[in-house]
């Protein structure tokens, strides 16, 4: 019996000696030298191992990072060639990227960056091309030469802005220093009930919205959570509410803004002759009816159908408006647009077209003395101001949901309402 207590406790004695010399070989064994370590490196997620600084998924304390734009012309071979990579491994990328990326679609102008190993080699072992700035494209060099899509983490910021209208909105924008593109975020929502080319000087408006960012850069990409606009002695609510599995905004009473009809058929342009039954015509020389409105805007701005609708004609006046389209909405009114540049893809006579869908292009076409949009709308056959057209709205909050908009209304108008300006950036 003492025999074995013995012969166990000499056991246990020398598992605790293996133990601990592993433990000791653990803590003192020499560390890799870099040259060894550099290509055994994986991608790494930076969530998984925290203290590791990754860039595209790329540790960056393993490697010299050169960064660089494509110039006009550049393509991928040029790319890697540059930065002595041979034809046998660019011909390889481009195999491996089938299917991931059309490396025919390289752009100049976009970002790329070029991992190396920080010795004499400088061999490139991963380059990095920025489809856009949420993607991009990882051609990975290492040994088993893979090309992959990666997505930059995206942020979105809430924001509150609060101004009025001096020139025009998109000119407030520019002074509040924000994307004049949230302007046409904000005429896309009060399309059916502003008209934008009416806006008045002290105009007020107030906007709560997202923005997306990534890594600190602000994208032009919105989302309005809720705003509000006064114009001509009237405030104009704009409040989010899914009703029926769909988004849309409503005033204050529940009623949708957006309506049958658009307010314009573009954005954001002058109006340079409004409906007249006697107006100077500038290349006739003499007066005559214009039973339209005109809108400057530079050649090429898109023009969009106000309503669903089908084209029911479509060709080209010499003498006249020059290339045009006709819409049917319904059985009262028809919509004329004239001296387009061009139409958009696929218009012809018979198509149906949807609510702010590009139907063509504005131009100088036929008489007329500089680009400009000729719009027209004829109720039951006969002219009446475009102006003045009539837009019933989309159904508004049911009963049943009302209390619910009712609450979300109340909070956002109280936010909306506060007195003093409204803060510039929150998260």
């Amino acid at each position: 019996m003492r025999n074995n207590l013995f012969k166990n406790k000499r056991i246990r004695i020398g598992a605790a000696v293996v133990i601990g010399g592993i433990a000791l070989l653990m803590i003192f064994r020499p560390k890799p030298r870099v040259n060894d370590s550099l290509d055994e490196v994986e991608v790494t997620d930076s969530v998984e191992v925290e203290e590791i600084v990754c860039k595209y998924g790329i540790p960056i304390d393993r490697y010299d990072i050169n960064y660089g734009i494509v110039r006009p012309g550049q393509n991928l071979s040029d790319l890697l060639s540059d930065h002595g990579v041979s034809s046998e491994i660019i011909h390889e990328l481009n195999q491996k990227s089938e299917g991931v990326f059309d490396v025919r679609k390289i752009r100049d102008g976009q970002s790329y960056a070029v991992f190396t190993r920080p010795d004499s080699t400088r061999k490139v072992r991963f380059f990095v091309y920025e489809e856009n700035p949420k993607s991009y494209i990882v051609f990975d060099l290492r040994d088993e030469r893979r090309v992959y899509r990666g997505e930059n983490p995206v942020e979105w910021r809430q924001k509150e802005i609060r101004g009025k209208v001096e020139s025009s909105l998109w000119v407030s924008m520019q002074n509040l220093n924000t994307s004049p593109l949230l302007a046409m975020e904000l005429s896309d929502i009060y399309g059916w009930t502003i008209d934008f080319f009416g806006l008045q000087k002290e105009d007020e408006f107030r906007v709560i919205y997202e923005q997306e960012c990534v890594e600190g850069r602000e994208l032009d990409n919105f989302r309005i959570l809720a705003a509000s606009f006064r114009h001509e002695d009237s405030t104009y609510y704009a409040i989010p509410f899914v009703q029926d599995g769909e988004m849309l905004y409503y005033g204050a009473s529940g009623n949708s803004l957006e309506g049958a009809f658009l307010k314009a058929p573009l954005d954001f342009y002058r109006i340079t002759s409004r409906f007249s039954n006697s107006r100077f015509h500038p290349v006739l020389r003499r007066y005559r009816a214009h039973h339209g409105v005109d809108y400057a805007a530079p050649t090429g701005t898109p023009v969009y159908a106000i309503g669903n609708g089908k084209v029911i004609a479509k060709g080209y006046q010499a003498n006249g408006g020059g290339n045009y389209l006709k819409i049917r909405h319904n059985g009262v009114y028809v919509t004329s647009y004239m001296h387009l540049s061009r139409f958009a893809k696929g218009i012809r006579v018979g198509s149906e077209v949807k609510q702010k869908e590009v139907i063509g292009y504005v131009g100088s076409t036929g008489l007329s003395t500089g680009p400009h949009l000729d719009f027209r709308v004829f109720e039951n056959g006969k002219p009446i101001n475009p102006l003045q057209i009539k837009s019933q709205p989309k159904k508004p909050v049911s009963p049943a949901n009302l209390p619910a908009f009712e609450a979300l209304r109340d909070s956002l108008v109280k936010r909306l309402s506060a007195p003093g300006p409204l803060a510039t950036d929150s998260i």
